[in-house]
């Protein structure tokens, strides 16, 4: 008995030394094989734990298998270390994912002008490195219940009843599993991508995570909206980042009668000169009202970005409200108040009777009229009237006469 506990050590010694041994020898490999470049560190720095735990967990298996090789409680060990090394293994293969997708995103940086591409390769290939890894977890799950005899026995009748089982969990994941496809079309529609500035709920912010279930917006302010997938595929958004990152801003003022465009156009143009925040794309300045007892100014700027057109927007205003209040203070708006004494004897005019208006008073009124009222006869009291007359009139000499 201690003859086989002995080996045991001495083998799990040997398997330990070699297990290192393996790590470093591959380490170097990979450094070897590509000195110039940068991914065999990022390599390294991915794998190396995962690498080392499996072959440190193959050794000590190994190592048990020839110190104990007719024990009966081996099958036990064995199919322990069975489960470890399809973990372990799980955990190698996420870590490779992990590191071919980081070479993708360094590749495209986000970081530079220009990025509509980079954002999209970075979007998608962060939703595929989550998609890949949940497929690897979930079948190394399925690899480790297998390897239970019961469940290998029930598997037969759960193949049997996957219809029906597919349609329950179909129904009862409705909303995770409309998320996850939601997310997916976000993903390769290149309808929204990382790094994206856009107003959703009226608020302002950029994309800072996509993934299978929700979207975080980073906003102007520091704080975080997260929303689910399935919202950005069913309600309007606005996407200022959808082709490009240049924006035009509008700076609106009202203004008193006595400004002179003019004068406000050359201030506007050194205003811009001035400043790296123009683009020099374009520049306007127009007077789009005139209504209310004031002038409305709206100047147009171009921009780079949303960030930088905010902060020019800002200057301009700030730049133009300044340069009024000393070059041009009667430009400023104000509001005209007439002062007056009240009339001691007020004259009022009599009702006018009997003026033309639109329906009577002239032929042509009574024409316009009859075209709402030819449809309703109209009974006049005038005949009436007369026929009373008449009779009473023919009456009175009979009344005399018998008098």
């Amino acid at each position: 008995m201690l003859d086989s506990w002995l080996a045991f050590a001495i083998a799990v010694a040997v398997a330990v030394a070699a297990a290192i041994v393996l790590t470093v020898v591959v380490a170097l490999t990979v450094r070897l094989i590509a000195r110039r470049r940068a991914w065999p560190t990022a390599l390294v720095t991915r794998a190396r734990r995962p690498f080392r735990v499996l072959a440190l967990v193959v050794a000590l298996w190994i190592a048990v298998t020839v110190a104990f090789p007719d024990a009966g409680w081996t099958s036990t060990l064995d199919h322990t270390f069975t489960i470890l090394v399809i973990a372990v293994a799980a955990w190698l293969l996420a870590a490779l994912v992990a590191f071919a997708t980081d070479l993708t995103l360094g590749r495209y940086r986000i970081d530079v002008p220009d990025n509509r591409v980079a954002r999209r390769i970075r979007t998608q290939t962060l939703i595929l490195r989550r998609l890949v890894i949940a497929v690897i977890v979930i079948l190394a799950i399925g690899a480790i219940l297998l390897t239970f005899p019961a469940v290998q026995t029930f598997g037969a009748s759960v193949l049997a009843s996957a219809g029906i089982a597919s349609i329950i969990a179909g129904l009862a994941a409705q909303s995770v599993l409309a998320n996850i496809f939601a997310g997916l079309q976000l993903a390769f529609s290149d309808a929204l991508r990382v790094d994206d500035v856009v107003v959703v709920e009226e608020e302002w912010g950029r994309v800072g995570e996509i993934t299978l279930s929700y979207v975080v917006l980073d906003l102007w302010d520091e704080r975080r909206l997260v929303l689910p997938c399935t919202y950005f595929t069913t309600t309007p958004f606005q996407n200022w980042t959808r082709q490009g990152s240049e924006l035009l801003g509008a700076v609106e003022l009202d203004l008193d009668w006595r400004i002179s465009p003019s004068r406000m156009r050359a201030r506007l143009d050194q205003v811009l000169a001035d400043t790296d925040l123009w683009d020099g794309r374009a520049s306007v300045l127009q007077v789009t009202d005139a209504v209310g007892g004031y002038v409305r100014v709206r100047i147009l700027v171009t921009a780079s970005d949303a960030p930088t057109l905010f902060d020019l927007r800002c200057l301009v205003r700030e730049a133009m409200v300044t340069w009024m209040q000393q070059a041009m203070p009667a430009g400023l708006p104000v509001q005209r108040v007439l002062m007056t004494e009240p009339e001691k004897h007020v004259m009022h005019e009599p009702t006018p009777t009997g003026e033309a208006g639109l329906f009577t008073g002239s032929a042509a009124a009574e024409a316009r009229a009859s075209t709402f009222t030819q449809a309703i006869p109209v009974v006049g009291s005038e005949p009436e009237e007369e026929d009373q007359t008449s009779t009473s009139t023919a009456t009175r000499p009979e009344t005399t006469e018998r008098t």
